[in-house]
């Protein structure tokens, strides 16, 4: 299973509205050429951000900002606002292992607390990963 390309979209958007707010106007139509993908899933990103409290957006505005500090917002968050595996689970099982068979009456118990060991190391890591960390690299990269 992979995480959506919404998670990634998602900090797309906010890199871009750090980098270009103030310079010029950003909304949805900019937002998708840069990220190359569809403006209603851009804007189905934009609205999951806004109801967060991340971005200040609104239907017909033509310059969308940030409402909380980059440096508050963590790539766990973006995950959890973004893909369903975050509440779901990273790893899905297979549902019907045979329960007559040796290995399929016991699989589930030998595998489930490791798979959630290795989800829960991974939220651990990303919860310690703020976006600035992506746009101070972005303006790094272009000598800012």
């Amino acid at each position: 299973m992979q995480i959506t390309s919404k998670f990634t979209i998602a900090i797309h958007i906010l890199a871009c509205i750090d980098y270009f707010h103030g310079k010029m106007p950003v909304n949805s139509e900019f937002l998708a050429g840069s990220i190359g993908a569809n403006p209603v899933i851009v804007r189905g990103v934009m609205s999951k951000l806004h109801k967060a409290g991340i971005i200040s957006a609104s239907r017909g505005k033509n310059d969308i900002s940030l409402e909380k500090d980059l440096d508050s917002v963590t790539l766990l968050d973006i995950y959890k606002l973004t893909d369903r595996s975050a509440e779901d689970g990273l790893f899905h099982f297979h549902e019907n292992p045979n329960p007559e068979c040796p290995v399929g009456s016991h699989i589930h118990v030998a595998l489930d607390d490791g798979l959630i060991q290795v989800q829960q190391a991974m939220e651990d890591e990303m919860s310690r990963i703020p976006i600035s960390s992506v746009t101070d690299k972005i303006k790094k990269e272009l000598g800012e």
